[in-house]
């Protein structure tokens, strides 16, 4: 048969008639309706022609490519077994033989148009089958010819990179045992110099926590292909007779609107299956406040600051069980420090419920300090190999392992049952670097699916060392994550920008740090922090007890416009400019309906020109008309100008044609620097 599948103006074609393994014929724009008859003259006309020195029939890409096929480029699926097992492509039973191995392929096109596919394999013979890669091939056409994936480190997550490969094989390869800094996140190839608004493009994501490889090829025998599944090491998975294994989805977005079609398509769809369901709270976390200085009179001040501001959950970071005074002891020894809670958490927790809060509380379960009680009792449990480095000075514990697994979720589960943790910030400090990933993740995936069984009141939010770990693997498992280390405004800018093409913003936290920032040395000013925190899941990180009374009341009109409109900020229509000026940013949120919008002007650096290019509101409805005003909390936006555009003093009424394809005069900001502009439309 030929499958159809349309949704949300994307088809796709699958050739899956008996006899033959399964192709993707099409994927993209919506070819309209295609009854049985037109498909298969469709199916027909696909073949190809024979070229000089190849295969003796048209060359046809299946959704799992091998050598039978003619395809000498990179496979679906590697294997090895005992000599006499050869893969010999026949159909039986819905699923293709690949020599020891039954493989069939799950294929879904969400209603947001969405694509998501992966494959089951069964091992149907009497040997073990040592198995090495079961990963995704899709087609796109040659037209897709321009390449952007991710990089980046520690506290400079997503950094985009943009090349136009040509034949052969564009590879990224994750071995950190989680995707890393350096995660390539979205693998998007477009048409040449496709933006935010404009070009087709088709974008993958591996929906998994462990190594992943994804890749683009272009093969000097035609086809194009975007690529990509779980990133198995030699060895690492073995299945018996009998055994199965399914892959990780890759989820796949086409658009004919740029990037910020591909965001329109995930967010969504991963907004409805989300596990959040109620507003986001406003949040401090104490890590950058107190570091490791614990003590109720410590925090006491810092917990009515937090009231006076208007937070609704305070969290206790790191350093709050027996024996953390630094960062190199005590991992795995999850009991209470009586030294600084010689009463437990109660009465922390009695002091900030007073102040209508709600507490959270930071672990980190996957790592041991080799300085702690659990390592010096129990050094089989730790999965890193202990004569080689430590990383932050902590060694990775086997999750796999029953024994590490009940202890670790023993000791959660008893100090969720035991205190009103409404919260946890479950960090991952370091690279796994060591056999057993694929183990490590399964097993991470259980505990967690084990803890809210156990707590289902309870959020989760996913830490990596900042953004190491974001992927729909584990989004699915909690109700945040924490973007990245650094709270600089000036990273955070583009960390978020990119971070938001996949992950909707209310997952994504960002917070209000001290003017000089702890990661990076830079002074920023209180506007521009202001402005860059409150787009996401917004928080503080920031010692309230040093700030001025004039910054707190700053800080209270800025949390009181959150939480008016994050029901806006967190349900709405993610936007971003394109702008030849890489110095100058706009990005914003506009409501389903587009009744409203939220934008920040933002200037990273000095612009190219005196006068900058204007500032475009897209994504707003060109047949209203709007009032847009500056959303100002009493911080003043540093500038250089001699007067100010009207608009910025005294608000601007225009249709929204007008303010998507014109926009409005500058306001010339100090670089490092953003105003927030507030339209809504005068019928609204």
């Amino acid at each position: 048969m030929i499958q159809y599948l349309r949704a949300s103006g994307v088809s796709l074609v699958i050739d899956a008639r008996p006899g033959t393994t399964p192709a993707v014929l099409h994927w993209g724009r919506d070819l309209g309706d295609l009854d049985e008859t037109a498909l298969a003259a469709f199916a027909d006309s696909v073949a190809a022609s024979v070229p000089p020195s190849a295969i003796d029939e048209p060359l046809r890409l299946t959704l799992l490519p091998s050598f039978a096929d003619g395809w000498s480029g990179r496979p679906a699926i590697e294997y090895s077994a005992p000599t006499g097992w050869a893969r010999t492509g026949d159909v039986a039973e819905g699923a293709v033989e690949f020599g020891p191995l039954d493989a069939a392929t799950d294929i879904e096109l969400t209603p947001e148009g969405v694509l998501r596919v992966r494959h089951r394999l069964q091992n149907r013979s009497d040997v073990s089958v040592g198995l090495h890669a079961a990963s995704i091939v899709l087609p796109v056409p040659s037209r897709a010819r321009e390449l952007l994936d991710f990089s980046g480190l520690w506290a400079h997550e997503r950094r985009p990179q943009r090349i136009t490969p040509g034949h052969g094989v564009w590879s990224r390869e994750s071995r950190h045992g989680r995707p890393g800094h350096d995660d390539p996140y979205l693998v998007v190839a477009g048409t040449p110099g496709f933006g935010f608004e404009s070009g087709e493009v088709w974008a993958t994501h591996i929906a998994w926590s462990g190594d992943r490889v994804q890749w683009f090829e272009r093969s000097s025998l035609g086809p194009t292909t975007l690529g990509g599944g779980e990133l198995l090491a030699p060895g690492e998975l073995t299945l018996e007779p009998g055994d199965e294994y399914t892959s990780p989805w890759v989820v796949g977005v086409w658009s004919d609107a740029g990037l910020d079609g591909v965001s329109d398509r995930l967010h969504p769809w991963i907004r409805s299956w989300s596990t959040i369901d109620r507003p986001r709270p406003l949040m401090l976390n104490t890590w950058e406040a107190v570091y490791f200085e614990h003590s109720l009179e410590g925090l006491q001040p810092l917990i009515d600051a937090a009231a006076r501001v208007g937070v609704e959950r305070f969290v206790l970071d790191d350093g709050w069980f027996v024996g953390r005074n630094n960062d190199r002891t005590s991992l795995g020894d999850w009991f209470v420090d009586e030294t600084k809670w010689p009463g437990g958490l109660s009465p922390l927790i009695e002091k900030v419920h007073a102040g209508g809060m709600e507490f959270g509380l930071w672990f980190e379960p996957e790592m041991v300090s080799p300085e702690s009680e659990l390592a010096r009792t129990h050094p089989d449990w730790i999965l890193s190999d202990v004569r080689a480095s430590t990383w932050r000075h902590q060694h990775v514990l086997d999750l796999a392992n029953p024994d590490v697994f009940d202890y670790i979720f023993g000791r959660l589960d008893a100090l969720l049952g035991e205190y009103a943790i409404a919260y946890v910030k479950w960090d991952h400090n370091r690279d796994v670097l060591a056999p057993g990933a694929h183990a490590q993740t399964a097993a991470l995936y259980r505990l967690i699916d084990a803890v809210r069984a156990a707590h289902p009141g309870v959020e989760i939010e996913s830490c990596a060392s900042g953004g190491g770990r974001i992927d729909l693997g584990i989004l699915p498992r909690t109700d945040r994550v924490w973007t990245s280390d650094t709270n600089d405004p000036l990273e955070r800018q583009l960390i978020q920008r990119y971070s938001s093409l996949l992950v909707p913003p209310e997952y994504l936290g960002g917070h209000l740090g001290d003017a000089r920032a702890h990661t990076t040395g830079r002074t920023s000013s209180l506007a521009f922090r202001l402005a860059t925190a409150f787009f996401g899941s917004a928080g503080i990180e920031w010692d309230l007890t040093e700030a001025t009374d004039a910054e707190l009341d700053v800080i209270t009109a800025w949390a009181t416009a959150y939480r008016e409109r994050r029901a806006l900020l967190h349900s709405g229509r993610v936007v971003r400019a394109d702008a030849a000026d890489e110095a100058t940013l706009v990005h914003g949120v506009v409501a389903p309906d587009r009744s409203t919008g939220l934008f920040a002007s933002v200037l990273l650096a000095a612009p190219e020109a005196a006068l900058p290019p204007a500032v475009r509101l897209p994504g707003l409805d060109p047949e209203r008309t709007y009032r847009v005003s500056v959303l100002e909390f009493g911080a003043e936006t540093p500038r250089i100008d001699n007067s100010q555009p009207t608009w910025f003093t005294e608000g601007v009424t225009l249709r929204g044609s007008v303010l998507g394809e014109v926009g409005l005069p500058p306001l010339l900001m100090a670089p490092e620097n953003a105003v927030l502009l507030e339209a809504v439309a005068i019928d609204a």
